[in-house]
């Protein structure tokens, strides 16, 4: 299927080979770039099938391609999230994956995820995200001059004038946070923290891999509970928090995924990881033929983590368990050897834990931003 006219035609992916062409791109668009990292191609075929993505288990995922007779200058997709619609009442299309080589090209792709949206009875269109707010989410406006930490997204400076040039407006701006691992904690942050555990008798565990499944069962809960109040938050199926576990299992490092118990009982948890794309980096988008020697030295290669989530049931928010999470994950990144840190991403507006990370000696590093068009 074609549509438009010229030289250049949008094209909807339907066969292998298109398939293919759009998984390419990047590396192509990116060869140059110093700081592109480019993901195993293995990974990103998988993304776009059912059958190793759960999440496409509630969701819809149409995929067009911008040609100029064979040579392929953008990709997008068209993301109907049948569970977001439902649990926020909404009827919204995303779109995601976004790659243009220019303005006129993005201002195409952009008008067929439109007139898809349309026809589906959406009433706005909203991105970027790759495919979720669960996994690379945002369009970088600021902070383009260092590598990506692992599940965080990554565009050319050009892009944010592409999309507001089609009519997109801001609809939050999510927030990445540097901390340097060895620079001392502010004395008044760590007084809190041991405070918190000492006045709550709080102890603080790593995760015990032997008991994969009865951890993930605990992890599920305080992630759900802890995030349902946030802006955009869907409750990943279990289903895809499996799949998460499962991918990031062969690099975690146990001793960075932290449980808060108070009385035996887990009330939060903290979640860092490796930052594989210092590999990924090595490994150029493939496992074979020296990537997996990169893979298998992994350890003495990586030397920044990301802290991907801080959760705290509802019920124990008033103790003060970030502080105590924030310094007891410090501490042992420090003993285990890193050497810088990526807090994030988080919601622009909220404050408290924007206000907290900056005590801790955070620094706001990057922003990523959401934008929508109203459609229909």
């Amino acid at each position: 299927m074609t549509s438009g006219t010229g030289a250049c035609r949008v094209v909807a992916v339907e066969s292998a080979s298109q398939r293919r062409a759009f998984i390419e791109l990047p590396y192509r668009l990116y060869a140059d770039d110093p700081h592109f990292v480019p993901p195993l191609r293995r990974d990103e075929h998988r993304r776009f099938d059912p059958a190793h993505n759960p999440f496409l288990h509630h969701a819809d995922m149409r995929l067009w391609l911008v040609l100029d007779g064979e040579r392929v200058l953008g990709r997008i997709a068209a993301i109907d999230d049948r569970l977001h619609n439902e649990v926020h009442g909404e009827r919204v299309t995303w779109f995601g994956f976004f790659e243009a080589t220019n303005a006129a090209v993005a201002r195409r792709l952009l008008e067929a995820v439109e007139a898809h949206a349309a026809q589906r009875g959406s009433t706005a269109v909203r991105g970027p995200v790759n495919p979720s707010l669960h996994e690379a989410a945002g369009l970088l406006v600021d902070g383009f001059d260092d590598d990506p930490y692992v599940l965080m997204s990554y565009n050319p400076r050009t892009y944010p004038a592409f999309i507001e040039g089609a009519g997109y407006g801001a609809v939050k701006d999510l927030f990445a946070w540097d901390m340097d691992v060895r620079a001392p904690l502010p004395e008044r942050l760590t007084h809190i923290a041991d405070r918190v555990r000492n006045r709550f008798g709080i102890t603080i565990r790593p995760v015990n891999l032997k008991r994969f499944d009865e951890e993930l069962e605990v992890l599920k809960v305080i992630y759900r509970a802890a995030w349902s109040d946030n802006w955009g938050f869907v409750p990943p199926t279990d289903a895809e928090i499996r799949q998460l576990a499962v991918d990031l299992k062969p690099v975690a490092d146990p001793e960075l995924v932290l449980f808060a118990e108070m009385n035996g009982e887990p009330v939060a948890c903290a979640v860092a990881i490796p930052d594989v794309n210092q590999v990924l980096k090595r490994m150029r988008g493939n496992l074979l033929p020296f990537g997996v020697v990169h893979f298998l030295r992994r350890k003495a290669i990586v030397t920044r983590l990301r802290m991907l989530l801080v959760g705290v049931l509802p019920q124990a928010r008033k103790l003060g368990l970030y502080p105590l999470l924030i310094a007891e994950t410090k501490a042992r990144a420090e003993r285990r050897g890193y050497v810088r840190a990526e807090m994030g991403w988080t919601l622009e507006d909220n404050t408290l834990v924007n206000a907290g990370i900056e005590a801790a000696g955070g620094r706001r590093s990057k922003v990523y931003r959401l934008y929508e068009k109203p459609v229909g």
